[in-house]
């Protein structure tokens, strides 16, 4: 009874036109293909004639009480086993899995494939008979030779080329050797039952282990495979991408170039379309690419062709034909092209009903229910949340945030959580489906997965701030089973807390959740009674914790007050005009606490108009006295000036008071405190620095500084003030925009 085994490359185009090629002519009674003995259920092979399950996809099989621990098993649709099992499954011949069952596999260990990869396959094997024929790149002849091919008999000579490879070397070993066992007893076995014509689809490496003379014994074969460990595990299809198959995974077989490898399945590697293909890509992103161009392309292509003694033109000759065409050194189009052509974007898909974990159909589900579609492509959504479906949007990535599948990345350079919009960066990656299983534990529908991590990630902690970030992260994911347990943590927590910094900490998070519930469709009511509580033992502690701070950390209070400021104005708490002013007062005394921060208490209460323009000159006046070190008086100003120099620009007050201080420090005093001035100034905006240094020069002709504006022409300005009163309907209209003055 023949075996054909049919040596192929994983993911090679050729030997996958050439195994179909085989099967049409031999027609075996049964196929055998190199996966796990596993795949062969019903369940999972059968998928295989799904029309909705689309390549590229991967077989995923994992420990079931263990699912971080996995592997998988991808497949384009180029891939010789996949076409082989298409095949199959359309002439009804029946399919067997004849490697060895990943239930062994993934008891030995995840460790056992690391300890013996180089054991196991001493040489490259492409590579050795590249050599052998005198060629310096084993990609480019493995192309010519096989995959720009498709002939049945090939096979016989791939199968010849292997056996002198691998003569005169030792046997396999290790996981290898078992591998090589189990696929001979396989075939024993079918033979056993009777086929009369079997064909085996396997790696080419592994055909002399499985031929004559170089088979073992059935003996001991067994012997060999006799007591193997043995695990539970669970096989499933997810989504692959072309991008993910440059990786070594699975089989240990990567390839550099999947889109190009795709079109040689699809076109026998036409170069023309190819530059076709290449030129609609390049008009699409507004590059300027002519007739000329692509007959210019595909005349320089051929004759490479030709010049390097090729049987036709391969990717490198496309290459090169670009860049000389339309490339400039390997970046712009050159790069644009192999990001998208060569290797590509494109994502497999797996039908509703391929065996899944619960979890992973609710997303799918919820997936559908607010029409978003995973993608290989980076892509950014803009939400709006004032509408239902960008709530629901919202909604979902928050919770898979939560969850810890980062399906989407926030944006925060384009939104943030403090407003109507949101921006998140999309990008779906294979290994998101081994996220999914992992937190299946957790429940078997996204939000009550969710919900329990969240609450387990609490009970892990005792930050305060990291407890006020799980509480905000539940509002924004609408986990209402979540936030109550969380806001009575936070009370928990806040009613022990000593630490007045950390109190500052949280009042931030706290007031945009209570501030943007409401946009968000959320109830963030029972988070005011516990804020008016932080508020109060923060003011009642903050003059202390104040006090005795050096430089750095007085540096980070200050941010902190400013940052407390911002969160009370935001919800516009009472305690704006009253305990927290108070508090503030008592800090501008010099022997309260650091420059630093009586510089930035007096800045707050000015920004809150609580202190007049005069009060504010005579703080700053009384810290740059002569009674004042310098080092506390330039303290003062970094804290007052808080990176903006905009106070200064409006104020010819304040600014020549800072200026007469500077004037009349000694040198010495000056040395010693430049460092902190320098650092003070130079967090102003450039426009800014030079607006200063013009009103300081008084520009250059010895005039005492001028205000912000001296240059405007007053009757154009009374004008556009007119217009603008009359489109705002607050005063006069542009009809008595003369009435208006400056």
């Amino acid at each position: 009874m023949p075996v054909h085994l049919l040596g192929i490359r994983h993911h090679g185009p050729g030997s996958a036109r050439s195994v179909l090629a085989a099967l049409a002519e031999i027609h075996p009674d049964v196929l055998l293909v190199e996966l796990p003995a596993e795949a062969a259920d019903p369940a999972v092979m059968g998928l295989v004639a799904d029309p909705d399950l689309v390549p590229p996809v991967a077989l995923l099989g994992y420990v079931t009480d263990h699912p971080e621990r996995a592997a998988f098993y991808p497949f384009a649709r180029f891939s010789p086993e996949w076409q082989a099992m298409r095949w199959a499954l359309a002439a009804a011949v029946p399919i067997r899995a004849f490697d060895l069952a990943l239930a062994h596999v993934m008891a030995f260990g995840p460790d056992r494939d690391e300890q013996q990869a180089d054991v196991e396959r001493p040489v490259d094997p492409i590579a050795a008979l590249a050599a052998a024929a005198g060629e310096d790149d084993p990609e480019r002849w493995w192309e010519d030779v096989v995959e720009h091919r498709h002939s049945i008999d090939g096979f016989a000579a791939i199968a010849e080329a292997m056996v002198a490879v691998r003569s005169g070397r030792d046997d396999a070993t290790g996981t290898e050797a078992l591998r090589e066992a189990w696929m001979r007893e396989a075939i024993r076995t079918a033979q056993a039952d009777g086929f009369q014509r079997v064909a085996a689809v396997c790696g080419a490496w592994h055909v002399p282990a499985l031929t004559e003379p170089s088979l073992r014994s059935a003996t001991s074969d067994r012997q060999l495979l006799r007591g193997l460990p043995k695990t539970k595990v669970t096989l499933t299809w997810v989504p692959w991408t072309h991008r993910r198959l440059m990786s070594k995974v699975g089989y240990g077989a990567g390839v550099s170039s999947p889109g190009w490898y795709a079109h040689v399945f699809d076109t026998s590697g036409d170069h023309r379309q190819w530059l076709v293909r290449i030129a609609g890509l390049l008009r699409h992103r507004d590059y300027l690419v002519s007739p000329e161009h692509l007959v210019a392309a595909t005349r320089i292509t051929e004759a490479l062709a030709t010049l390097r003694g090729r049987p036709r033109p391969g990717l490198a000759e496309v290459d090169d034909a670009a860049a000389t065409v339309f490339g400039d050194g390997g970046t712009g189009p050159l790069a644009l092209i192999h990001d998208q052509l060569v290797i590509g974007d494109v994502l497999g898909s797996v039908p509703a009903h391929a065996p899944m974990v619960p979890l992973a159909r609710d997303l799918a589900r919820e997936q559908r229910r607010v029409r978003l579609k995973p993608s290989a492509e980076v892509r950014v959504l803009e939400l709006d949340l004032r509408l239902p479906l960008g709530r629901q949007r919202s909604q979902l990535l928050h919770r898979l945030w939560a969850l810890g599948i980062p399906w989407g990345h926030p944006d925060e350079g384009r939104g943030s959580s403090g407003s109507f919009r949101e921006s998140w960066r999309l990008h779906w990656e294979p290994e998101l489906s081994i996220r999914l299983v992992e937190t299946s534990a957790y429940g078997t529908t996204i939000a009550v997965a969710s919900t329990a991590r969240l609450l387990e990630r609490a009970d892990s902690t005792a930050v305060l701030a990291d407890l006020t970030g799980l509480a905000e992260l539940a509002l924004l994911a609408d986990l209402p089973d979540c936030v109550t347990p969380l806001i009575d943590r936070i009370a928990a927590h806040t009613a022990q807390h000593a630490d007045v910094a950390g109190l500052l900490d949280v009042l931030g998070p706290l007031a945009r959740i209570l501030r943007y519930g409401d946009v968000r469709g959320t109830d963030a009511s029972s988070l005011a009674r516990l804020i008016d509580s932080v508020i109060d033992r923060t003011c009642a502690g903050l003059a202390n914790a104040c006090r005795q701070l050096d430089d750095d950390a007085a540096t980070l209070m200050a941010e902190r007050l400013t940052a407390a400021g911002s969160a009370l104005a935001l919800i516009d708490h009472p305690a704006r005009a009253g305990s927290w002013q108070r508090s503030l007062i008592d800090l501008t005394r010099p022997d309260v606490a650091h420059g630093v921060i009586v510089g930035r208490a007096v800045r707050l209460l000015a920004d809150s108009n609580a202190l007049a323009l005069g009060d504010v000159a005579g703080a700053l006046s009384r810290a740059l006295s002569y009674g004042t070190p310098p080092r506390a008086g330039a303290a003062f100003v970094d804290g007052f000036l808080a990176g903006a120099g905009t106070v200064l620009i409006h104020d010819a007050t304040l600014l020549g008071l800072i200026d007469g201080w500077l004037a009349t420090l000694p040198t010495d005093t000056f040395d010693d405190v430049v460092a902190l001035l320098r650092r003070t100034f130079g967090a102003f905006e450039v426009a800014e620095r030079r607006r200063l240094g013009e009103l300081l020069s008084g520009r250059g002709d010895g005039r005492a500084p001028t205000p912000f504006g001296w240059d405007l022409d007053e009757s154009r300005v009374t004008l556009a003030l007119g217009t603008l009163a009359g489109i705002l309907g607050v005063g006069p209209t542009a009809a008595d925009a003369r009435s208006v003055t400056v």
